[in-house]
């Protein structure tokens, strides 16, 4: 079977939860299946940090064209080329195809209806007009969370239950289940401006000049549907009684991110918050593994992979209680009322004085991680895939 993939997003130069996804079930779909021909169509040139690796079945096609790419160059390739199955990781699909091409379509979330108002309106429109006809027009689709795949049947009414496939993302277990060692732990922290002020009162705590566990970690892109204005407030709060404490968004200005960077520099506690920008993916363990709490106060998200990342990383958690969050987070993870920063503030003083609680969650968290990974979604994904061709479900892939 010839699998055509879109793969026009790991041309980006931002990095996002969609485009970790499927240059995850790149580096993977090669391993699992050896037999079928997955011709892999992008843009321009891909991203460094998402260059997909190479296997004997992979034909990589780079096809340069300065508008309107899926529809027009993408589309009349595929007519040429023809694929038996297309997957499209994006909330987009051609309008112009072969009928016998059958096209899956994996829907992270659908934000853009429910919170219209925090995306700009020129990519609010393109959301819409791409997502409707992709998923009305395609063979099966692909929701990345129960709560996803409830959103699309509020949405479209006229979508089919049985068309949809829920399958969890995962997450990269070698990068985060490994225990960094102290000098890449030193250095890390360093480069983030992360070591605590000196003194006698402290230094018995520090090791080797690092004393642990002194931040509070976010990891994302920096945009208002992340809600991370409750966060500022919270940390606010719980700062007078933990004088030491920072706080760290670990990521970049996305959209509309203006008021977030002024609530930050207005903050009496601007010297402790410290605001990354883009990271290297192997400096997120050293954050995760010595941060005091990860804390994910979006107001709504289609899966959240920093969750499994802070779980892996053995970094107790805490959530807003909406969306997707309580069904990747489970029993694992402490939850707050969304735009509670009241709320919000008492479970990071739970978290930050409670030595029992943190160990109970830390535990918890590694066994919930356990649940999730890419290899498994990437195999469950193949399913999928094939099953628009007649294969079953349950086959395994050929290697």
């Amino acid at each position: 079977m010839k699998i055509a993939i879109h793969c026009a997003d790991l041309d980006h130069k931002r990095i996002d939860g969609t485009r970790v996804y499927l240059y995850n079930m790149l580096k993977n779909f090669g391993i699992l299946d050896k037999k079928d021909v997955f011709e892999i169509y992008h843009r321009s040139d891909f991203n460094p940090r998402l260059t997909p690796p190479t296997f004997s079945n992979y034909a990589v096609k780079k096809l340069s064209f300065p508008f309107l790419w899926t529809q027009t160059c993408f589309a009349w390739k595929l007519l040429f080329d023809k694929p038996d199955v297309l997957w499209m990781a994006v909330h987009n699909a051609p309008i112009v195809r072969r009928k016998n091409l059958k096209v899956v379509v994996t829907i992270h979330d659908l934000a853009f209806k429910i919170f219209p108002q925090y995306f700009p309106k020129k990519d609010l429109t393109k959301l819409n007009i791409l997502s409707d006809l992709a998923i009305k027009n395609a063979d099966r689709i692909i929701a990345v969370s129960q709560s996803t795949k409830k959103d699309i049947l509020k949405f479209y009414p006229q979508v089919s239950s049985e068309k949809i496939t829920v399958i969890h993302h995962g997450f990269d277990t070698q990068l985060f289940q490994n225990k960094v060692s102290q000098e890449e732990l030193e250095k890390v922290l360093a480069t983030y401006n992360l070591y605590p002020v000196k003194s006698d009162e402290v230094g018995a705590k520090q090791f080797n000049g690092v004393k642990p566990k002194t931040y509070l970690l976010y990891v994302g892109a920096i945009q208002p549907r992340k809600n991370l204005g409750v966060l500022i407030e919270a940390f606010e709060k719980i700062k007078i009684n933990n004088p030491e404490l920072k706080l760290v968004f670990a990521g970049a200005p996305a959209w509309q991110y203006e008021d977030t960077l002024e609530k930050i520099s207005q903050s009496k506690f601007s010297g402790d918050i410290i605001v990354t920008g883009t990271i290297p993916f192997s400096d997120l363990p050293v954050l995760y593994q010595n941060a005091a709490a990860f804390v994910f106060p979006s107001l709504y998200e289609g899966f959240g992979i920093p969750v499994l990342e802070a779980f892996a990383s053995g970094t107790p958690v805490i959530l807003a209680n909406n969306s997707s969050l309580p069904e990747v987070g489970g029993e694992a993870a402490l939850y707050f009322e969304t735009e509670s920063s009241d709320n919000l503030a008492g479970c990071l003083e739970r978290v930050l004085t409670d030595k029992d609680l943190s160990a109970t969650m830390i535990q918890k968290g590694k066994s919930r991680a356990a649940n999730f990974s890419w290899e498994k979604c990437a195999q469950i994904t193949l399913n999928s895939i094939r099953k628009t061709q007649g294969y079953s479900s349950e086959e395994k892939m050929i290697s």
